[in-house]
């Protein structure tokens, strides 16, 4: 019997083990896959336990982890460039990482994110790009919305997207699309929503839903939002009380004093905004740099990445890993962020420098952090409501996604003492 069970075990070994080897996933140009990488470094994570080495700056953000046969049958599957490579150059990366005069290092990621995605039942599939990045990327995730949210469903989860939302319960401030079947059929939910939690309006309800998104940041959950979930987030949590609504949305009219009301202790990222009233403007403060006002078209719209110290500042140097350090620009209905309506302990990661603009920003709330990335769709510059969704096949080296794809792995890293 003894002997039977030998041979399986020597076979299940050199299966899920090869030698004493690495394999490393580069992240430079030399990767044929950017965005699924990450799905693999998850499922590594989430399904076998596998640490995995985030080389910062080496080699575009490259990973690596002891090597099996399995990695690089999933790698081949998933048409992501690999190497296998030996103890002697692991150890002779890691040197290099770890070189005091070297702008890298080496964080351990050990633990796969519970992830969820804040998007309504009725959402459309061109509606959000994190979930087209995670779906691309073979990463799961829950989605949850203002019941789940209401019913403090959140601390189950460590990341949070907040998928693109209107905090201010202006349905978007889309009320020239009224007549379109999406439209109805999520003010009916929201409607529905807030009566059910005794809400008499819809902008009452997205408050105590920030309110419950920002509890879960303060406790230590991670937040990112894109488009215009980021400025109607802080809007909201900055109004509270306040009725910034037009008669057009919730019968009755806004508080025209509201504007010096507001308070911005109560933000994440921005202050001394300034609130638009006009129900028929698709915007809802001064914060968005728009288009109007941006001088630029799709030739010529681009913005840098920061370049950080990968030793000292190591939470926005795993944001910002890519590469390309200088990516193509995207609109949405939030674009932009002004600069000079961000908060000053804010993190700027990317800026159109010309422009005065901020494009992706990071900042700390009590034990928790938070990312805001500007646009709506990174492969879609001009994106119209009812367009079909980005196909990422076609876009597999996506320097814009792999910025939202950063973003899910940062929970991943081993807990230190950080400097930001």
């Amino acid at each position: 019997m003894k002997r039977s069970i030998l041979p399986l075990i020597i076979f299940f070994l050199s299966f899920f083990r090869l030698s004493a080897n690495y394999l490393l996933v580069p992240m430079d140009d030399s990767q044929t896959d950017h965005l699924k990488s990450y799905g693999l470094v998850y499922w590594m994570l989430s399904e076998h336990d596998i640490e995995v080495d985030w080389l910062l700056n080496y080699r575009g953000g490259s990973f690596m982890a002891p090597v099996a046969q399995i990695l690089i049958n999933e790698c081949i599957i998933r048409n992501i460039s690999y190497e296998v490579i030996s103890d002697a150059e692991a150890d002779q990366i890691i040197g290099i990482v770890k070189n005091p005069d070297a702008n890298m290092d080496d964080v351990k990621l050990q633990k796969a994110p519970k992830i969820a995605v804040y998007t309504p039942k009725s959402a459309q599939p061109w509606d959000d790009a994190v979930t087209l990045a995670l779906s691309y990327a073979e990463i799961k995730y829950d989605k949850v919305f203002d019941d789940e949210v209401l019913d403090g469903k959140l601390p189950e989860y460590d990341w949070l997207h907040l998928h693109h939302e209107d905090f201010t319960g202006q349905y978007g401030k889309f009320i020239t699309m009224r007549g379109q079947t999406w439209y109805q059929e999520q003010k009916a939910e929201a409607e529905n929503t807030a009566q059910k939690y005794g809400y008499q309006k819809v902008s009452q309800l997205k408050l105590g839903v920030a309110k419950k998104i920002q509890e879960f940041v303060l406790g230590g959950g991670y937040m990112f939002a894109m488009c215009n979930a980021t400025d109607t987030y802080d809007i909201a949590l900055s109004a509270n009380g306040l009725d910034i609504v037009e008669s057009p949305y919730d019968g009755d009219g806004a508080d025209i004093n509201a504007d010096a009301k507001l308070d911005f202790s109560q933000t994440f990222a921005f202050q001394n905004f300034h609130l638009i009233y006009d129900p028929y403007v698709t915007e809802f403060s001064d914060i968005d740099h728009t288009s109007r006002e941006r001088k630029v078209n799709e030739a010529n719209d681009y913005f840098d990445l920061f370049e950080f110290s990968a030793k000292w500042d190591p939470i926005p140097t795993m944001l910002t890993q890519n590469h390309q350090s200088v990516i193509k620009g995207f609109m949405g209905q939030t674009t932009a962020f002004k600069k000079q309506l961000i908060k000053p302990d804010v993190i700027v990661m990317a800026e159109n420098r010309s422009l005065d603009e901020a494009r992706y920003i990071h900042g700390t709330a009590g034990k928790g952090f938070w990312t805001f990335y500007g646009g709506h769709d990174p492969e879609d510059y001009q994106h119209y409501v009812g367009e079909e969704p980005t196909d990422l096949n076609l876009h597999p080296n996506s320097a814009g996604y792999r910025l939202i794809l950063n973003n899910v792995l940062f929970p991943a890293a081993k807990k230190k003492k950080l400097k930001t």
